[in-house]
């Protein structure tokens, strides 16, 4: 979807996120890293309260980014919406995801009045080397 124009900036994006959730350090959730047409990239420093047994970042987490980043991309296109809101995310958990800096590409599938729908790509060192996939659809209110 390049013929998208981002109509917020990283800088507006963060500022949004900081007041319609004000829970702390955002960067704890997701840091946008990159803004394009139909694309966002954020990135993730996993905690050790993030990690499950054997070391992994746990799966809550990995859904937890998904869902900031489907709602980043989202919002950088539309404006700020703060009643969007997910209404269906399917996560497929490829390979461990190691206690490192996480990055997570949402791109735009469909970008309608009413539903979203982004694809979301988990990775580490290596964009093409995917941890994690999900799509995720968002209702848009009217």
């Amino acid at each position: 979807m390049a013929d998208l124009v981002p109509v917020m900036t990283i800088a507006e994006l963060s500022d949004f996120f900081v007041q319609a959730f004000p829970v702390g350090d955002h960067d704890r959730l997701g840091r946008i890293d990159r803004i394009e047409p139909g694309f966002v990239r954020l990135a993730l420093e996993p905690e050790t309260s993030n990690l499950r047994p054997g070391g992994i970042v746990s799966g809550p987490t990995q859904m937890g980014l998904v869902d900031r980043a489907a709602y980043a991309v989202i919002l950088a296109h539309i404006g700020p919406v703060a009643m969007a809101v997910t209404s269906n995310l399917n996560m497929s958990f490829l390979r461990a995801v190691k206690q490192q800096t996480v990055w997570c590409d949402a791109a735009l599938l469909k970008l309608g009045k009413r539903l979203a729908t982004v694809d979301c790509r988990l990775w580490q060192d290596d964009p093409a080397y995917i941890v994690g996939q999900a799509v995720v659809t968002y209702a848009i209110p009217g």
